[in-house]
């Protein structure tokens, strides 16, 4: 009779054989091209709450040196992930509050949430290029709200 060793052995490799096998008879495509237009890691988990109805939408964004987005918001939660370059974000609660400034570089991904405004600053040499994934904009509607300068950040 066979040992309990030689039946996992046999199993083992009974298993390795039909994985190779799957990948072998894999359906490739054909016409189909995939780049990549951002990615970065995250320094943090998070979640994103998408509304049935609302839009997804998907920007690539250039700031060249010395340049600035101007204060704004989102109608939804937005990710960013800088592509090349470095900018500095200036960011503070719509209603007001205490000012953030951070700075991001290459392969970072940050978030921008709907309660707040920001101004995005190219401080480095070079252009700054992003990756930015918008959620929750309204259906054919603007990824990007207006605001005032709060005048204190």
């Amino acid at each position: 009779m066979f040992g309990k060793r030689t039946v996992l052995v046999t199993l083992v490799a009974a298993g390795l054989v039909l994985s190779a096998v799957a990948v072998a008879s894999a359906d490739p495509g054909i016409g189909f091209l995939s780049v990549v237009i951002g990615r970065g890691q995250a320094s943090r988990s998070f979640e994103v709450d998408q509304r049935k109805g609302n839009d997804v939408a998907v920007n690539q964004n250039t700031i060249q040196p010395a340049g600035y987005s101007g204060w704004h918001s989102h109608p939804g939660t937005t990710v960013v992930a800088v592509q090349s370059g470095q900018l500095t974000l200036f960011s503070e609660r719509i209603a007001g509050g205490k000012c953030r400034v951070r700075t991001y570089s290459a392969g970072q991904v940050f978030l921008e949430h709907p309660k707040n405004e920001y101004n995005a600053v190219n401080t480095g040499a070079e252009p700054a290029v992003v990756a930015v994934t918008f959620f929750n904009v309204p259906h054919l509607g603007s990824s990007r709200i207006e605001q005032t300068n709060p005048g204190n950040c």
